[in-house]
C-alpha cells in the first residue's frame, strides 16, 4: 500500500483502476492499494455473524453522529486520522470488561460496600450490582456509582444479611451503545 501526500496527479482520487488498483482519500492524504480479490465460496456462518454485528454497528454510528451531544463526545475521542463515526462504530463493537470486583469490604452489613473495575473502549454507563443468597433468591440489588478519577465502581449495601456462606455477586456493566458484560463471584473472597 502507498500513500500519497501533495501531489497533483493524485490529490482528491479515489475509486477503482481497473481490476488492480484502490485510490482512496484517508485525513487529506491519498492512499493506493491493490484492489481486493473477489471471494468465490459462501461465508461462513461465523462470517455471516460478524458481517450481521458489523451492520448494526454501522447503523448504530449513523444515529449517533446525528445525536449533536454523542457526536461531540465521540469527537473528543477520536484520535488523529479518526471521525466521530469510527469511533462510535469501534463503541458498539466492543462490549465493556469487568476487570476485577472486590468483596473485601463486604461483611453482610448496610453501609458496607461491593466495589467493581469496569473499563471500555469509550465509556461505562451504567454498572449494577446483585446479591444473591445461596437459595438463590436476591438479597438486594441497585445501582454503583462510580467513583471520581477512577475506574472503580462502588455499591453501598442496604439490608442485613446474615450469612454470606453460598452467596454470590452478581454484576452487570453496560456502555453508551447498549453492550452488557455480566460476571459474577462468591461473595467471600476475592476474584
Amino acid at each position: 500500500m502507498a500513500k500519497v501526500g501533495n501531489n497533483i496527479v493524485t490529490t482528491g482520487l479515489s475509486g477503482k483502476l481497473g481490476n488492480l488498483i484502490v485510490f482512496r482519500n484517508r485525513g487529506g492524504k491519498t492512499v493506493v492499494s491493490k484492489a481486493p480479490l473477489k471471494k468465490e465460496r459462501e461465508p461462513t456462518e461465523a462470517q455471516q455473524q460478524h458481517q450481521q454485528r458489523f451492520q448494526e454497528a454501522i447503523l448504530y454510528a449513523k444515529a449517533a453522529i446525528t445525536d449533536p451531544e454523542k457526536k461531540e463526545a465521540y469527537g473528543a475521542s477520536a484520535e488523529e486520522g479518526q471521525s466521530a463515526y469510527n469511533v462510535a462504530v469501534a463503541d458498539f463493537l466492543n462490549a465493556p470488561r469487568i476487570d476485577e470486583i472486590d468483596v473485601s469490604h463486604y461483611p453482610g452489613q448496610p453501609g458496607s460496600y461491593i466495589q467493581v473495575r469496569a473499563v471500555d473502549d469509550f465509556n461505562v454507563t451504567e454498572v449494577t450490582v446483585a446479591i444473591q443468597a445461596a437459595d438463590g433468591t436476591e438479597v438486594e440489588s441497585g445501582a454503583a456509582l462510580l467513583q471520581p478519577g477512577t475506574t472503580w465502581w462502588r455499591y453501598t449495601a442496604t439490608t442485613v444479611n446474615e450469612s454470606l456462606e453460598g452467596d454470590k455477586i452478581v454484576v452487570r456493566v453496560s456502555d453508551t451503545p447498549g453492550n452488557l458484560s455480566e460476571g459474577e463471584q462468591p461473595a467471600t473472597g476475592q476474584r
